[in-house]
């Protein structure tokens, strides 16, 4: 509230940046996951604005060169009917009129999204099923229950919440946060000032 959003920008999200051990998929098992920390139910303009933020978290502070993005749902490509899928699909359209430079597709099952074969089962035609390194989740919800089993079960260094949207660099972090976590969090925002 006191340093405001960016020109242009119209929700601030929270993005975590996910390593994850030995992994074929994303970018070499990175990815960033958004959003996680800040807008509880996101409308389908702010999931757009969601995604076009996370290209930068992923170009800037991960090397990702080719972020693919997937917009996730419990449906892929309308195999299930419903409201929350709607808004999903709807942002998806959102993001490819305001935002035709990026490569983005959805909505999209978590596996249709990272998995190539099963990608091309579920999303035949898509030039970013199977190859997603950028996730949006529908809601904070789904997004903070990701990160976090990713982080615990998965063994997934994960490194945020990058608050993105904001016109200065500003993070936060979790209360259960670790030393390394703190350290790498100050890390980030020295890198974004």
């Amino acid at each position: 509230q006191i340093i405001k959003t960016a020109p242009g920008i119209i929700a601030v999200s929270g993005a975590f940046i996910v390593i994850v051990p030995n992994c074929e998929f994303g970018a070499n098992g990175t990815f960033v996951f958004a959003d996680c920390a800040v807008t509880i139910d996101p409308s389908a303009e702010e999931l757009a604005a969601f995604a076009k933020a996370s290209v930068a978290t992923a170009t800037d502070l991960c090397g990702i060169e080719e972020p693919h993005i997937g917009m996730l749902s419990f449906s892929t490509k309308g195999s299930a009917s419903h409201a929350m899928v709607d808004k999903v699909t709807q942002a998806t359209a959102i993001a490819k009129e305001k935002y035709p430079e990026l490569k983005i597709d959805g909505e999209f099952q978590f596996d249709a999204a990272i998995v190539p074969k099963v990608g091309a089962s579920k999303a035949p035609g898509s030039d970013v099923a199977g190859q997603c390194n950028v996730l949006i989740f529908p809601d904070i919800n789904s997004g903070n229950i990701g990160y976090k089993i990713a982080q615990r079960l998965g063994k997934a260094e994960a490194i945020g919440p990058i608050l993105q949207g904001i016109a200065k660099p500003v993070n936060d972090l979790s209360r259960g946060c670790s030393v390394e976590d703190i350290v790498n969090v100050v890390a980030m925002t020295a890198v974004r000032s």
